[in-house]
């Protein structure tokens, strides 16, 4: 008998599953963080192995009889960067005495669509640490909407979000800008109080700018002014997105669904976002996904064998 693998890398876990070539799924399981760019690609191959092993040990099956695995990761749909990926998985699997028929490394965003629709045509608008968006139309077309990483894009991101929050904080800190509750809020979570005590924490501590994201969105909640404008503003750039992708897409009516904390948590970004949607863009509809990324990987190989 055959298998197939599909997985799902994050920074903070990776998720598996294997199946039939049918994609009947067998088992599932997860593992350690496989976000390569800042793991490594050696460390991230290692979380890989280790999961094909236990779906192995499960099954108790041979190496062998894995046909096909796929691996959706950030930063995998820049080719360059997942035949990075690829080659060291493939060389620390021959120091294991295996050599697997077919690796496959692939963007965490584009296994998300494959799942969210069952291989279907629709759209996934990804907002978490970073933002993207991506469809795919009747003929099979893939179309993309930023996805430029926080120097040059990243809107509606927790990212976003955290940096404008960071700079109210710091603009009041100078007596440059008006008062604003993100700086109480950010103080009780980080210690945080003082020009000093921010500049040391950004640019001397790594802070992650995303986790301010949260605070803003309390704030606003709390119809915080400089709050409210950031997550208006924020919002606005994602209905750009939408509106970006509904002329690529072309068709009547487009069905987007949502990925990513920031727009699946009920909070005041995503309610704005919803309302904005209904009032401005009423093809589009918005629907849960039907499948998470790991299953997309499952329906990806599907596809690919078929050619």
């Amino acid at each position: 008998m055959e298998y197939i693998i599909g997985m799902d890398g994050g920074g903070t876990k990776t998720n598996c599953v294997i199946a039939d070539t049918e994609g009947n799924i067998l088992y599932k399981t997860t593992g350690g963080p496989s976000n390569f760019l800042i793991s490594g690609t050696e460390e991230v191959s290692k979380v890989i192995f280790e999961l094909i092993e236990n779906c192995k040990n499960q099954l108790n099956i041979n190496y062998s009889e894995i046909k096909f695995i796929l691996i959706g990761v950030t930063g995998g749909g820049r080719r360059t960067d997942s035949e990075r990926l690829e080659k060291s998985f493939i060389s620390f699997s021959k120091l294991k005495g295996i050599e697997f028929e077919n690796v496959l490394v692939e963007s965490d965003a584009r296994i998300a669509l494959e799942g969210a629709f069952s291989g279907k045509p629709g759209s996934i608008l990804i907002a978490g640490t970073g933002s993207i968006m991506f469809g795919k139309d009747e003929d099979g077309n893939i179309h993309r909407v930023g996805g430029f990483g926080r120097f040059l894009g990243d809107e509606g991101s927790g990212y976003s979000i955290g940096h404008k929050g960071l700079v109210a904080v710091a603009k009041e800190f100078d007596g440059r800008g008006e008062h604003s509750d993100i700086t109480r809020l950010l103080n009780e979570k980080f210690s945080i109080d003082s020009s000093e005590s921010l500049i040391t924490k950004v640019y001397k501590d790594n802070f992650n700018i995303a986790s301010a994201a949260p605070l803003v969105i309390d704030a606003a909640s709390g119809n915080d002014k400089i709050a409210v404008r950031i997550i208006d503003e924020e919002t606005e750039a994602l209905i750009s997105y939408i509106e970006t992708m509904v002329k690529k897409i072309d068709k009547p009516v487009l069905n987007i669904s949502f990925i990513g904390g920031i727009l699946l948590s009920d909070n005041v970004f995503s309610r704005t976002l919803r309302d904005k949607i209904a009032k401005i863009l009423p093809n589009v509809i918005l629907i849960e996904a039907e499948n998470p990324p790991e299953v997309g990987a499952l329906l990806m190989i599907k596809r690919l064998l078929k050619k």
